[in-house]
């Protein structure tokens, strides 16, 4: 598939402020103690980008930030990965372990039995400044947006890791749900810009509806 060329931009290096965070942790936590955010249906995004990039791989070590309730979590370990799920909120974090519980020993869970193995943590992703280095040979974000994080999601795969990435872009200002703070919306070709130092194998910016950004790349 053809990337596009890099366009340089206005610099969108927000940093959040401290209340901001706090509310951020409150706002998850009653989103997930709500039932909110609850589905396991994996992204389509993922089911393709997997199927396109990754099928042809042996199962490995997998980082999926900001992964909440652990819908994508759950499916890669379905698959035979070994995740690791950040997430700043303790609820969402235990709604994944539920999940995961359910997904062994519940023979009524819509949940395919864990053929890996998923761990979590309950991570402010505010107060870091790394993820590891060179440690997993797929890392995942979906729907989150922290620019801070931009040069650790580069650190965190192994060589010939993967990056999956798909989040919601400017043209998403409409008021059809989703953010609206620019703090949390992609620039025009900022993924390629942000990632130009890995092999981008797959870019795509949708304009209408629900429009987000994805990114397949490697290290």
């Amino acid at each position: 598939m053809a990337v596009f060329a890099v366009i340089l931009g206005a610099d969108n290096n927000q940093k959040r402020p401290a209340n901001m965070q706090l509310d951020e942790k409150a706002h998850w936590n009653r989103k997930y103690s709500k039932g909110l955010h609850t589905s396991l249906e994996p992204d389509p995004f993922l089911i393709s980008a997997y199927d396109e990039f990754l099928s042809n791989r042996s199962p490995g070590n997998a980082l999926d930030v900001a992964g909440g309730s652990g819908r994508h979590a759950l499916w890669l370990a379905a698959h035979g990965w070994n995740v690791k799920l950040v997430d700043i909120s303790e609820v969402g974090i235990e709604a994944a372990q539920r999940n995961a519980s359910r997904a062994n020993h519940d023979e009524h869970s819509t949940t395919p039995v864990l053929k890996g193995s998923m761990n979590t943590e309950v991570l402010d992703l505010n107060t870091v400044h790394a993820l590891g280095s060179e440690q997993y040979d797929l890392v995942l974000v979906f729907l989150y947006l922290q620019r801070e994080l931009f040069p650790a999601l580069i650190s965190a795969p192994k060589p010939d890791g993967m990056l999956l990435y798909k989040t919601y872009n400017t043209a998403h200002q409409d008021g059809s749900g989703g953010p609206s703070n620019p703090m949390f919306l992609l620039q025009p070709n900022e993924l390629l810009r942000a990632f130009q130092s890995l092999r981008v194998l797959h870019y795509h910016e949708v304009l209408q509806g629900k429009c987000v950004t994805e990114l397949v790349a490697r290290k």
